[in-house]
């Protein structure tokens, strides 16, 4: 179900702290009066049209009412940044009312009367994680989100002139699954919006993404795509910090192999999708083990990671780094991070630790983000839904590999 964008539902917002005048849009054009019917021979009866309920986006409770703009604003400023004027007091209106700051800050006010069904406000997201990505402030009709306009997985685009930054707002749905079919009674909520600094002006551009009626069904297939892993070797030098976060503040080089490491030390490895800048792809991760050789298909292996997650069946349980927009990255979702401790094969036979070189390799692929696809692993579950594993199972992997690690004698 689509978004309803009724003759009072606009994209909402053009400006915000004493903005520059707005570029006049075009006047909404009123609807046509109805022309009786005129007499006609009898024919098949017509499905009946529907009626598109009457909405009226400034008719919000007192008790609902979020104050928008300055306190001393006028009604033709309250109108300017698209607001709603009482008499007395400027509120935002029953809709989605986008305002760009001019110290770069998106102020997004939702009303759950955007759509029809009403929107849940609590299943609202941003383009990408991260802290003050959820609403600020909310109340029973509105919910409020303030962030800065390169937080929370903004799409950062420079133009001569023109910086702009855009992000994507979109909720989750329920979805029922019967026997011979699926149904959802949620509405699709979809709307990219855009800020642009322009020399001392402040522009807002808001777009619905309409849901296509018969939308194309992804298509999984092997690209020309370049996957790098590497060993961080960051230190923490400090006291206090993070070892995880300092460790992947350097890495090794060519030069440095083949790297020496302790039995149980931590070993902090990365995986980059490289050459690409689009946010909305994630780089993800299926089968991730170590050998004894650069062959990946070689004998012995040990696994560390399966369908992305921690081997549960290693003592030593491996951990998944988060990497989001604190990290400071371009583009978070292009990064996959995890840690094992280091260990040494055995040898069948003998029992007897076989000090061999250790290569680590990773089967990788790629993942297109949207509403209601989740690309991240569902780790520790006990039971896995079938059309994911099927859909694992075709996916096309690229293994990468990096190594080889040697395990030495700790210092005395």
């Amino acid at each position: 179900m689509q978004a309803t964008k009724s003759a009072a539902w606009q994209p909402r917002g053009l400006y915000f702290q004493e903005p520059l005048a707005p570029n006049p849009q075009e006047p909404e054009q009123p609807q046509k009066p109805h022309q009786p019917q005129q007499p006609h021979q009898p024919q098949l009866p017509k499905q009946p049209q529907q009626q598109t309920p009457v909405f009226h986006s400034c008719e919000v409770a007192d008790s609902q009412k979020i104050p928008c703009g300055s306190p001393t604003i006028s009604a033709a400023g309250c109108e300017e940044i698209s607001c709603c004027f009482d008499g007395q007091r400027c509120y935002f209106a029953k809709a989605v009312t986008i305002q760009c700051t001019k110290d770069a800050q998106f102020i997004v006010v939702v009303s759950r009367e955007a759509t029809l069904p009403n929107i849940d406000l609590e299943t609202i997201s941003l383009l990408g994680p991260g802290q003050g990505c959820t609403h600020v402030d909310t109340n029973s009709a509105f919910a409020i989100y303030q962030f800065p306009v390169t937080a929370c997985g903004s799409v950062v685009m420079e133009e001569p002139g023109v910086i702009s930054y855009m992000n994507r707002m979109f909720a989750t749905y329920e979805i029922q699954h019967g026997d011979l079919g699926s149904i959802t009674r949620d509405s699709h909520y979809d709307l990219l919006f855009e800020c642009r600094y322009i020399g001392t002006s402040v522009e807002t551009v808001v777009t619905e993404v309409q849901k296509l009626t018969d939308p194309p069904l992804p298509v999984a297939g092997l690209g020309p795509i370049r996957v790098h892993l590497r060993l961080a070797n960051g230190q923490c030098n400090t006291k206090g910090c993070n070892e995880v976060d300092a460790a992947y503040t350097s890495y090794y080089t060519e030069a440095d192999y083949p790297v020496t490491k302790v039995l149980r030390e931590p070993v902090y490895v990365e995986v980059q999708l490289l050459e690409k800048t689009d946010p909305l792809l994630v780089l993800t991760l299926g089968h991730c083990w170590t050998t004894t050789s650069p062959n990946p298909h070689s004998l012995p292996q040990w696994d560390i990671l399966i369908d992305g997650c921690p081997y549960r069946d290693d003592r030593y349980l491996s951990s998944l780094v988060p990497v989001d927009s604190s990290s400071g990255l371009d583009f978070p979702s292009h990064y996959r991070r995890f840690v094992f401790k280091m260990f040494t094969f055995v040898d069948p036979t003998s029992m007897e630790p076989m000090r061999e070189q250790v290569y680590i390799h990773c089967s990788t692929a790629i993942c297109a983000a949207a509403p209601g696809r989740n690309c991240e692993p569902s780790c520790f579950r006990r039971k896995r839904d079938v059309e994911a594993a099927e859909e694992k199972t075709a996916e096309p992997k690229v293994v990468i590999s990096v190594g080889p690690v040697i395990v030495t004698a700790p210092q005395q």
